[in-house]
């Protein structure tokens, strides 16, 4: 069935109430059969190229999840090799930041990534190593910005041939087929491509890296990229998005973030922006419209991300939700949601599509949340907002040979997912001498509401660079129309002074660090960290609740009779199924938890072994149903792990 938007809106004035009501309820379940992970797989990071993460399986339910256990434990191919390089281990050069992997599931295999580049194939219902691949990408040293790092596959098939596409390590794009762990020989050389060729000018490499996978729509596979943010130059890596035929790798587009002269946007950069400007990259995850051919990119900020007195203007298309037409690299339309950032606000996970009905009207959308807390929603093909998304005047910057923006665009619908800007009003009160403490702290810094320009000096940026929302994004439940948004109240501290490099070509070289308040406790009001629900067909937040109990067993909030609080950590990604909602909570506390949908209640958790900050995925096998999930690595050193959840 395919419905003729145009017409529906022309006419929509001239058709009764119960007719649009029951055009929207067709709408609705023909949506449904479009979304989601299919077939009890798990086929892209997000379960589907829209990123959903919905998964309509249910025979894990409220009913019995507390009976979840442990089914298998594969512990990561990697720790062969640190194993047998115990001096390079001591030293920590192949310590990974966090296993941040999201497997795939598809025709029966479980397919993963290692933070040190390798490859494998598992068993999905014991956990048995199929196959592995080490492309030894580590010999090139460690990556740029958070080192050794993995967060997964993109999968593609035209029903006869079919290839794992993996984007890591520093520069290389690979293709493996999925039968053998072997690379394709007719794809690049040897089956990689050097993603540092091709960006139209040479790059550091140091400073450029790869932490998300591609996205593939049609025969394209589309790669973004990571890189170093805070250095003492101008000069940087671009950040350029670019599209590789499946079959060969060649490259079939490139799409200029920093665009070049003559092009569109051109005039928002400063006329040599294009030679030496870096970053405006997309380091997080991508989605995709596999109906319209189109990938929605959401572009970073530019190098430095805390001063652009070298980048003056709105610099297009950094901090931008980009949508293009895949089988050309062609711009379809764009929304920018920070003009000129000096806050490091990039869009830090893939967009949501999703099929909502708004006042009657059927829209098939593209929803983005933030690190500020704003959630904008766009029509899919158009670009058109769903709600009004208003500018609003902003603080200016006093910053010598810097110019911010007048007005920055603010949505109107849905309200926001937790506070963002840093004022009295927002430091914490729990007792009137932790309140005290609080304020004398904050009154040493700069400070104000949301986007106030850093000045010289020290300065509080809330959110800071961690968000707000971050990287695993947000769930859409395509049977009710709810979207679950994860977020935790990070705030930097931001130094604006002269650089230290004497050879520096900037005026300013930001510096960032953490901030706490009185007694180690946070300077600011909780909730720490939380899981918010809107209904996206009327725009408006259903509940919100805290994830974690926080610091209520503090020493200095004993006897308050505190609710839980939220903790003070990144939580993990959430995962959606036909009956449940599970997320992981952070570095430190190291739980599963699971919530019903409807409330937000926590029904049950889990302490997990090790630290858990990826998003987990569930399928089918052998009749039963598992949620499969990324431990370890980081600082604690423990080993990287996948871990499979299933019933008895």
């Amino acid at each position: 069935m395919k419905l003729d938007f145009s017409s529906i809106r022309r006419s929509l004035s001239s058709v009764s109430l119960n007719a649009i009501v029951l055009l929207a309820c067709i709408y609705h379940v023909t949506a449904i059969a479009q979304l989601g992970a299919t077939d009890g797989e798990w086929h892209s990071y997000g379960g589907d190229a829209g990123n959903t993460k919905y998964s309509p399986l249910s025979q894990i339910n409220a009913d019995n999840v507390q009976r979840l256990q442990l089914a298998w434990t594969w512990t990561s191919v990697d720790e062969d090799i640190r194993a047998k390089n115990e001096i390079i281990r001591q030293r920590g050069s192949f310590r990974s930041y966090a296993y941040e992997v999201t497997p795939l599931m598809v025709n029966g295999v479980l397919y993963t990534t290692t933070s040190l580049g390798q490859i494998a194939a598992i068993d999905p219902a014991s956990g048995e190593t199929l196959w592995s691949f080490d492309p030894v990408l580590y010999v090139d040293g460690r990556p740029a910005v958070h080192g050794f790092m993995t967060r997964g596959l993109a999968y593609w098939s035209d029903g006869e041939e079919e290839r794992l596409f993996y984007a890591s390590g520093r520069t290389f794009l690979l293709s493996i087929d999925p039968k053998t762990g072997r690379p394709d020989p007719e794809f690049g050389s040897a089956g990689r491509v050097d993603l540092k060729k091709g960006l139209g000018r040479t790059i550091d490499p140091s400073l450029y890296a790869v932490s998300s996978p591609p996205i593939v729509v049609g025969d394209v596979v589309v790669v973004g990229s990571a890189m170093t943010e805070g250095t003492d130059f101008r000069e940087a890596p671009p950040g350029h998005v670019r599209g590789f035929n499946v079959r060969t790798g060649a490259m079939q587009w490139i799409f200029h973030t920093i665009p070049q002269p003559g092009e569109y946007g051109a005039d928002t950069w400063p006329d040599d922006a294009w030679r030496v400007t870096g970053g405006a990259n997309v380091w997080t995850l991508m989605s995709a419209d596999e109906e319209l051919g189109y990938v929605y990119l959401p572009v970073g900020t530019p190098v430095p991300d805390y001063y652009g007195g070298h980048r003056l203007g709105d610099n297009l298309f950094a901090n931008s939700l980009v949508a293009l037409d895949a089988r050309t690299g062609e711009r379809v339309w764009h929304f920018q949601f920070v003009h000129h950032s000096v806050w490091d606000y990039d869009p830090p996970a893939a967009p949501n599509l999703i099929d909502i009905v708004v006042d009657g009207r059927p829209i098939k959308a593209v929803a983005q949340i933030t690190k500020q807390g704003f959630t904008f929603v766009f029509d899919r093909a158009t670009g058109e907002p769903v709600w009004p998304i208003e500018e609003r005047p902003v603080p200016q910057s006093i910053v010598i040979g810097e110019q911010t923006a007048a007005t920055q665009p603010y949505p109107t619908k849905p309200p926001l997912f937790l506070t963002n800007g840093a004022t009295e009003d927002d430091v914490i009160d729990f007792t009137p001498a932790l309140r005290a403490q609080g304020l004398e702290i904050f009154r040493q810094y700069q400070a104000g509401p949301l986007y106030t320009p850093p000045t010289p000096g020290d300065n509080i940026i809330r959110p800071g660079w961690s968000g707000g929302a971050n990287w695993w994004g947000a769930a859409f439940d395509p049977d009710s129309g709810h979207l679950f948004v994860p977020s935790w109240a990070h705030f930097s501290l931001v130094h604006i002074n002269p650089p230290q490099d004497p050879a520096s070509d900037l005026m300013i070289r930001p510096r960032v660090r953490n901030l706490s308040g009185p007694d180690g406790l946070p300077l600011f009001k909780p909730p720490y960290s939380q899981l918010v629900a809107f209904d996206m067909n009327a725009g408006e937040k259903l509940w919100g609740v805290p994830v974690g109990e926080g610091p209520r067993d503090h020493e200095a909030l004993q006897g308050l009779e505190l609710p839980p609080l939220g903790n003070f950590e990144k939580l993990g990604g959430p995962l959606l199924t036909k009956t449940l909602l599970f997320i992981g909570q952070g570095f430190e506390t190291n739980r599963l938890g699971v919530y019903d949908k409807l409330s937000g209640e926590e029904l049950w958790w889990m302490q997990l072994p090790a630290r858990f900050h990826a998003a987990p995925i569930t399928y089918m096998a052998g009749g039963k149903q598992y949620i499969v999930l990324a431990l370890g690595g980081g600082v604690s050193g423990a080993a990287e792990r996948l871990m499979a959840l299933t019933l008895p």
